[in-house]
């Protein structure tokens, strides 16, 4: 075996348990009661009050079917939104505290605490759509989506969450006030929450400034595409939207790892 193969080898059997083990702490540190009340439990109360608040509503985009039906997808795509909070937040929280200059002192590097952060994002998006997904089976007793469209609508969550944890990520980098980066969480989150079709499909009718917040919203993307799967109603329009939400994704990832990598280890 050459020099340079062996170097790769070694490099793989230190990263792997080491990002491995980035995963599990940033797991554990975000699935206390209050953080599960918010990441999981604020989805599920949408899907249940206005699934049925809003039971006598009908979308067109939704084949006819209930209006609990239309929110399902859509509140599995705004599960990435959700995932990608955990990674802003676990960045910023570490260098406020000095976790992270103390894990890089230890056997970790910077580009395995960024891979633990991105990783635990996609199993947070991931696993809060499976979620979504079972609350609706027991709601509507029978759901249309095939393993197929399941599989490619997770593939379309999965790299919505790597977005908006970059994007979270990227703000985590600039900011060193809490107050400034929770107020731009909390603000980011409202306009791609309510400013997408997660819960009502896009209308010509809508005032044009709100058109345009929907037409470059990545969640409407994702909520497109994740309706596509759940439906296996596939459209050129998804697979455009899929395309441009992919480029976002790597543009917007780029952006943060250029960030975080150049910022601070603490805030102090």
């Amino acid at each position: 075996m050459s020099s340079f193969a062996r170097s790769i080898t070694e490099v793989n059997h230190l990263e792997a348990p080491n990002i491995t083990r980035l995963i599990y702490r940033n797991i554990k540190v975000n699935t206390d009661p209050g953080s599960l009340t918010i990441l999981i439990g604020l989805p599920a109360m949408y899907l249940v009050f206005f699934g049925f608040g809003f039971a006598s509503l009908q979308s067109s985009a939704s084949g006819g079917s209930s209006y609990l039906s239309f929110l399902t997808p859509g509140l599995m795509g705004f599960q990435a939104v959700m995932a990608g909070t955990v990674g802003g937040g676990m960045l910023w929280a570490d260098r406020r505290w000095g976790m992270l200059a103390q894990l890089l002192v230890g056997p970790f590097t910077r580009l395995q605490y960024l891979l633990g952060i991105m990783l635990t994002s996609v199993a947070f998006g991931l696993a809060g759509a499976l979620v979504m997904l079972g609350i609706a089976d027991l709601l509507l007793g029978a759901l249309p989506v095939s393993l197929i469209g399941l599989g490619f609508l997770l593939a379309v969550i999965a790299v919505g969450s790597i977005f908006f944890g970059s994007l979270m990520l990227l703000i985590a980098a600039k900011i060193k006030s809490n107050t400034t980066y929770n107020s731009i969480q909390i603000l980011v989150l409202f306009l791609v929450n309510f400013a997408s079709t997660v819960f009502y499909p896009y209308s010509s009718a809508l005032p044009a400034a709100i058109r345009v917040l929907f037409a470059i919203n990545p969640l409407t993307y994702i909520a497109d595409a994740v309706r596509a799967g759940y439906f296996g109603a596939y459209t050129t329009t998804v697979g455009y939207e899929v395309l441009v939400l992919c480029a976002e994704t790597v543009a917007v990832l780029f952006l943060a790892v250029r960030a975080y990598m150049r910022s601070d280890v603490s805030t102090e």
